[in-house]
C-alpha cells in the first residue's frame, strides 16, 4: 500500500508544473545572477568538450605515422600547453557559475523561506488543528533542502549534462557520420538498460535495510520485555520470530547480491565490447588521434545520458516539493494591513446570543446562545465541567474562531467592524499550561511588549511576585529558562507569565485554571501576582476550583454549552443549583 502511495505521489502531472512554475516569482528579483550562471555554466560545458578533441590531437602528433590532416598545433608541448591553459579556464568558469548559481539559490530560498514563515505565522488557529505542527515543520525543512539541493546542483547539473549531449552529437558526427549512428545504437540504450538496472539493485537493498531493522525491532523488544518472556517461558517464541525476520533480510541480500553481480557482469561485457566494437570499427574508417577523440567524447557522451534518468527523478521530486509550498503558500491567513491602535479599549465586553461549533466537528454544538455582559473593570468567572464551553467563549474572545450565530462586542462596537490586531492587543492570557520561549527569563517577559526597558521590565516582574526567585539566580533575568520553561518549576513559570502580562498591560485579562496545578504556597504568591495584574482591568476568569472565584463580581455556570446560573458566589450557594452541586462535591474532596 506505502509503495502505490508514494509511486502515486512521484507523478507529476500538468497542473503540478503549473504550481511549480510560480516558484519563478522568487528567482524574477535575482535574474541577473540566473543569466549569470547559466553563461558559465554554458561557457565551463564547451570548454570541457574541448578536452577529447585536444587528447586527439596529442595522440595525432604522438603518432608520426597517422593520416591526419596537419595539426593547428606544431608540437605535443604546445597540446599540453593547450590543455592546462582549457583546464585552468575551465576552472575559472566553474567557480563563476557555482558562485551565481548560490547567490541565485540562497537569495531565493531566503525569500521562499520567510514567505511560506510569514504564512504560516498568520495562519488561522484551525490550520493548526488540523495540521500536525511536527509534520508542517519536518515537511518545509525538507522541500527547502531538496529545493536547495536542485537549484544548486540538479538543475545545473542537468542543463550541463544536455549541453554536453549536443555538442558531444556534433563532435561525432564531425569525425564520422556512420560511427556516430554505430555508436547512437549501442552506448546510450546500455547506459539507460544500466539505469534501469542499478534502480532495481537499490530497492532491493532497502528492502533488504527496511528487514534489518525489523529484525533488530525483535531483539529490542525481546530483551526489554524479557521478564515476561521468561516468565511465559517463550524463549523458543523469540528464537524463532527472529530467526524469520533474518531469514528475510538474508534471502534479499542473496537476490540482491545476485542482481549486482548480473549488473556488474552485464556493463562489463556490454560497455567494454561496445567500446571495443567501435574501436575496431574506428580503425577502419578513422585516423588514430581522430578515434581517440571520438572514443573520449562517445565516453563522456554515455556518462551524461546515464546521469539523465537520475536527474529528471530529483527535479521531478523537486516539482512534488515546490507544489507543497505552493500549497501552504496558498494558505488563508489573518493577516491585515498594519494598522496604528490609537484607542485603547474600556473593557466593557457583551455576548449576545452566541452560537458556536468547531469547524473540524460542525456537527456538535459547543456554545448554544450563550449572552452575557461584562461592565468595564469588572471580574467575570466561568464554572462548570469540563466540556461545558468555557474555553470555547475565550477562544471566541481572541477571536481564534468566529460566532456561526450571533455578535461579539466590544465596548459596544462588533468584533467584525474592529481590527483583529487591535482586539487582540489588548488583551493578554495567563494560562494554565504556560508557554515560555527557550531563551532568557528577558525574553520571556519582554515578549509582552517587545522592546520594553529593563526597568519595565524589573517592575512588572516585581508586580507578579517574580522578581524574589529571579534576583536569586546568578544570572538575573539573563538565566536560561530552557525548552519550554523545563528548567523552572510550575509557580515560577505561571509567574513569568504574569510579568509578561502586566509588561502588556492589557484592557481584557483572561486568566485560563492559572492556579489549578500549584502547590498551596506557589498558589498563594500567583494568587497575589494575579490580583495585582487584573487591578482596573476586565478580567475573565476560568476556573475549576470554586474557591478561586469566590470574590468575582459575577459568576456564569456553564453547562452543555449554556449558561445556566449566574450571580455572585453567595447568591449561588442560596439558589442551591448546579453551583452548590458543584461546592459541594469539591468540599466533599
Amino acid at each position: 500500500m506505502e509503495k502505490n502511495d508514494s509511486q502515486a505521489k512521484e507523478k507529476v502531472s500538468k497542473n503540478d508544473y503549473k504550481k511549480a512554475y510560480r516558484i519563478f516569482k522568487f528567482i524574477k528579483p535575482y535574474s541577473f545572477f540566473f543569466v549569470a550562471s547559466f553563461l558559465f555554466m554554458l561557457l565551463s560545458s564547451a570548454t570541457t568538450m574541448l578536452i577529447p578533441y585536444l587528447f586527439g590531437q596529442l595522440f595525432s602528433l604522438s603518432d608520426p605515422s597517422s593520416a591526419a590532416e596537419p595539426s593547428f598545433f606544431g608540437s605535443t608541448k604546445s597540446v599540453m600547453a593547450a590543455i592546462f591553459i582549457v583546464f585552468a579556464i575551465q576552472a575559472i568558469f566553474s567557480f563563476f557559475r557555482i558562485y551565481f548559481s548560490s547567490l541565485l539559490t540562497e537569495n531565493s530560498l531566503y525569500d521562499i523561506r520567510q514567505s511560506v514563515f510569514n504564512r504560516l505565522i498568520y495562519s488561522p488557529i484551525q490550520f493548526f488543528n488540523t495540521n500536525k505542527v511536527g509534520e508542517i515543520s519536518s515537511r518545509i525543512a525538507t522541500d527547502i533542502n531538496m529545493l536547495q539541493d536542485t537549484f544548486n546542483t540538479t538543475i545545473a547539473e542537468f542543463v550541463r549534462q544536455f549541453i554536453i549531449i549536443l555538442i558531444g552529437l556534433a563532435a561525432l558526427f564531425y569525425f564520422s557520420p556512420e560511427l556516430s549512428l554505430i555508436m547512437l545504437g549501442v552506448v546510450p540504450l546500455v547506459a539507460i538498460i544500466g539505469v534501469f538496472f542499478g534502480r532495481y539493485i537499490k530497492r532491493l537493498s532497502k528492502e533488504a535495510q527496511d528487514q534489518a531493522a525489523h529484525s533488530n525491532v525483535v531483539i529490542e523488544e525481546s530483551l526489554s520485555g524479557i521478564a515476561v518472556v521468561k516468565a511465559f517461558t517463550n524463549e523458543w517464541l523469540e528464537v524463532n520470530r527472529y530467526a524469520f525476520a533474518t531469514e528475510n533480510v538474508k534471502q534479499l541480500s542473496i537476490k540482491g547480491a545476485i542482481w549486482k553481480g548480473v549488473f556488474v557482469s552485464f556493463i562489463i561485457f556490454s560497455m567494454f565490447g561496445a567500446i571495443v566494437f567501435i574501436i575496431w570499427r574506428g580503425l577502419t574508417l578513422l585516423p588514430t588521434g581522430e578515434l581517440m577523440s571520438f572514443i573520449l567524447y562517445t565516453v563522456f557522451l554515455a556518462a551524461s545520458i546515464g546521469s539523465m534518468p537520475e536527474l529528471w527523478a530529483k527535479i521531478q521530486k523537486a516539482i512534488g516539493a515546490t507544489e507543497n509550498l505552493m500549497e501552504l503558500l496558498d494558505n488563508e491567513t489573518e493577516q491585515s494591513p498594519e494598522v496604528e491602535i490609537s484607542e485603547r479599549f474600556k473593557g466593557h465586553i457583551e455576548f449576545e446570543n452566541v452560537h458556536f461549533s468547531y469547524p473540524s466537528r460542525k456537527d456538535i454544538d459547543v456554545l448554544k446562545g450563550v449572552s452575557f455582559k461584562v461592565e468595564a473593570g469588572k471580574t467575570i468567572a466561568l464554572v462548570g465541567t469540563s466540556g461545558a464551553g468555557k474555553s470555547t467563549v475565550t477562544a471566541l474572545l481572541l477571536q481564534f474562531y468566529k460566532p456561526d450565530n450571533g455578535v461579539i462586542l466590544f465596548d459596544g462596537k462588533s468584533a467584525d467592524q474592529i481590527d483583529l490586531k487591535t482586539i487582540r492587543s489588548q488583551m493578554a492570557i495567563v494560562p494554565q499550561d504556560v508557554f515560555l520561549f527557550g531563551g532568557t527569563i528577558k525574553d520571556n517577559i519582554d515578549y509582552g511588549r517587545p522592546g520594553a526597558s529593563d526597568n519595565a521590565i524589573i517592575e512588572a516582574a516585581k508586580n507578579a511576585n517574580a522578581w524574589e526567585f529571579i534576583d536569586r539566580f546568578p544570572d538575573g533575568l539573563n538565566t536560561i529558562v530552557g525548552d519550554r520553561g523545563v528548567q523552572l518549576s510550575g509557580g515560577q513559570k505561571q509567574r513569568i507569565a504574569i510579568a509578561r502580562a502586566l509588561l502588556n498591560d492589557p484592557a481584557i485579562l483572561i486568566l485560563d485554571e492559572a492556579t489549578s496545578s500549584l502547590d498551596s504556597v506557589s498558589e498563594q504568591l500567583v494568587q497575589q501576582g494575579l490580583e495585582k495584574l487584573m487591578e482596573g482591568r476586565t478580567s475573565i476568569v476560568i476556573a475549576h476550583r470554586l474557591a478561586t472565584v469566590k470574590h468575582a463580581d459575577e459568576i456564569l455556570v456553564m453547562e452543555h454549552g449554556l449558561i445556566k446560573e449566574k450571580g455572585t458566589h453567595d447568591q449561588l450557594i442560596s439558589q442551591q443549583g448546579l453551583y452548590e452541586k458543584l461546592s459541594k462535591l469539591q468540599l466533599a474532596h
